[in-house]
């Protein structure tokens, strides 16, 4: 299945993504926005890459780091596209959250290099790390509770993913511009040889969309 899934993201159009992703329009019918098939792409093909790993036997994984963090010892039987597709559906974060996430994910796996994406973590890394950037990106949030119910884990257990990884993270988890927009990068990289589409390129932009949301909530509050 996610062999299909990836050769879909592949005939996603450059101009699609450019449109998509600059002028996105956020109704109750939205569809989702197209980075997260980006994304869904760059964590199967890290996790192919540790299957390789550990099948050639080349490299021992820390069982400290693999067993007491994001570890479910039942995997769960949902797609990594369909996992972030629901996680949108239900918390509507805009597409700037996912490249952060992204960011915090990358900065995970270099500060424990032992630490592996695989079937048994990816789901609870996921939506620790979005859950983390939406609160880093945007003023207004869910809380952790309604967080874990869309994740599939109790309040408890969020809370205590959240706090081991931001320690694991010593709290680092500011991305300025320069290191969010060469994120931003490597995404349309993925899509497009030699360019094509662009994510928002800086947080203002981002900031930009979130103003534009406040505004229709405000809006939709007094005509209630």
């Amino acid at each position: 299945m996610a062999s299909s899934s990836s050769s879909s993201y592949l005939t996603i159009s450059p101009r699609k993504l450019r449109s998509d992703l600059y002028s996105y329009s956020y109704q109750e019918d939205s569809s989702t926005p197209l980075v997260i098939n980006v994304l869904a792409s760059l964590i199967e093909r890290s996790m192919a890459r540790t299957e390789r790993i550990v099948k050639n036997g080349s490299c021992s994984l820390s069982k400290a780091i693999t067993t007491n963090i994001f570890y479910c010892r039942d995997i769960p039987d949902m797609t990594i596209q369909s996992y972030l597709e629901r996680i949108f559906r239900y918390t509507r974060a805009i597409p700037s959250v996912y490249v952060v996430a992204y960011v915090y994910i990358d900065r995970f796996c270099h500060n424990n290099p032992g630490f592996r994406i695989n079937p048994r973590n990816v789901h609870r890394l996921l939506i620790t790390t979005i859950m983390l950037a939406s609160k880093y990106v945007e003023d207004m949030n869910y809380r952790n509770s309604y967080f874990g119910k869309v994740g599939g884990l109790t309040t408890d257990e969020l809370n205590k993913l959240e706090l081991e990884f931001l320690f694991l993270m010593d709290f680092k988890l500011h991305v300025n511009v320069s290191v969010f927009e060469s994120y931003c990068c490597h995404l349309e990289r993925e899509v497009s040889i030699g360019g094509g589409y662009h994510i928002e390129r800086t947080l203002r932009c981002a900031e930009e969309i979130k103003q534009g949301i406040e505004k229709r909530r405000v809006s939709h509050t007094l005509l209630v």
